[in-house]
């Protein structure tokens, strides 16, 4: 059984038929070539708009809505004319409801070739809604009354394993589907439940960020070796998100307003007070944006560089916040005159292109990722190539006595 939901060869003839439309728009390739790539590298996935995808996103929330309602009407009512027990029979719907959207989720990706286009996000959010919420009804039904309250599961260190399976029903999701949203959703969950357990240790709220820090390393890490395995188109929009999230986590975590005011709100203080290891906390909200800025230029890798630009600015308002020199008016002012004049010595710096940088628009085919040029180049070779015409060609005479009597 294929444990992947999508076609993955169409994904790959997908993304060569994208990079072909890009290099034609950019005049690397003929019309002729674009329409010979079409050709060798079939997919049939429908493509739609992103706005009817948007629409078949509502409409199929709004009929699975309708649907799973009757059911639960359904259902409900046989449950408590047999006189079972409430959490019994919301289980019960929630599982049959998931299950049936999870089958007919299947039967669509097959049956009309949906790859993301609206309606199978939709349907999936809906089953995982369901699948969760059931847990949480398990959960009522089996653990005693007063156990249910958050506070006691975190006082007795329960509440971070009553989240691991909800985190490994996500990362199912990813692997068969691999869509983004739901890798969003692992990801802050994972960040939850290590933040669960560490605050079970006795040092666990001085350490927290620290350990929050390893965390999204280690999951920054482990989405770089994912990137290595010959499927990873199939998941490269789940590792741009974790890369993303990892990056943004590992800043936030060691951010010093964050920090502080997450001290307080742990301790139960009226309002944030100073903070043990605050010069460190304040090296990190200034070097971190700058690492990730010139990791950015280095490597030409505009996640890093964006999350760069974006953590900056963050970190601007950290020191503003607790370090106002400048009204909010003369500060937003001389800010953002401060950024026009940079980004104009920037586009006027790098054009045309300096030390591997350019300020002309470049599409980014990622072949890090696959090889794409290799593959699309060798097989459309032969159909870009024309035939020459006759002309004067020698050879085809014979001689005979140094030509008295042959012919050349």
């Amino acid at each position: 059984m294929n444990t992947k939901a999508y076609n993955e060869e169409w994904i790959f003839n997908r993304e060569v038929q994208r990079m072909a439309r890009r290099w034609h728009k950019r005049g690397f390739v003929s019309a002729e070539q674009n329409g010979a790539i079409a050709l060798m590298f079939p997919s049939g996935f429908h493509e739609r708009h992103f706005f009817v995808r948007i629409t078949l996103f509502i409409f199929t929330g709004i009929g699975a809505g309708i649907a799973g309602s009757l059911i639960f009407g359904t259902i409900l009512t046989a449950v408590f004319s047999g006189h079972s027990s409430q959490e019994t029979g919301f289980l019960v719907c929630c599982l049959l409801c998931g299950g049936g959207t999870i089958f007919l989720l299947e039967q669509l990706i097959h049956a009309n070739h949906f790859y993301h286009s609206g309606p199978d996000n939709a349907l999936l959010y809906i089953a995982l809604s369901y699948f969760l919420t059931a847990l949480g009804f398990f959960y009522a039904a089996v653990l005693p009354t007063q156990l249910l309250d958050p506070e006691l599961l975190l006082a007795r260190g329960l509440l971070g394993w009553l989240l691991l399976p909800a985190w490994v029903l996500l990362l199912a999701a990813v692997g068969r589907y691999a869509d983004a949203f739901v890798t969003l959703a692992a990801h802050l969950l994972y960040l939850v439940i290590v933040a669960v357990f560490t605050l079970q240790l006795s040092w666990g709220k001085a350490l927290l960020p620290f350990v929050l820090m390893l965390a999204c390393a280690g999951s920054y890490q482990a989405g770089q070796w994912c990137a290595l395995r010959p499927d990873s188109l199939y998941y490269r929009t789940c590792l741009r998100v974790t890369k993303v999230v990892s990056l943004a986590g590992f800043y936030l975590a060691g951010n010093y307003l964050v920090v502080r005011e997450a001290n307080a709100l742990l301790n139960d203080l009226p309002a944030s007070i100073q903070i043990s290891f605050a010069p460190l906390f304040y090296l990190f909200t200034g070097a971190i944006p700058l690492t990730y800025i010139v990791l950015g230029l280095r490597r030409a890798d505009r996640i890093f560089l964006h999350t760069g630009l974006l953590t900056l600015a963050f970190s601007l308002y950290t020191y503003r916040f607790y370090r106002s020199v400048l009204p909010p008016e003369w500060a937003l002012t001389l800010g953002g005159a401060l950024l026009i004049v940079l980004a104009g010595a920037a586009l006027r710096y790098l054009r045309p292109a300096r030390h591997g940088l350019t300020a002309e628009p470049a599409d980014s085919p990622q072949l890090s990722v696959l090889d794409l040029e290799s593959v699309v180049l060798s097989q459309v070779a032969e159909a870009g190539m024309k035939v020459p015409e006759p002309g004067f060609r020698f050879g085809g005479g014979s001689t005979g006595g140094g030509g008295a009597e042959g012919a050349y």
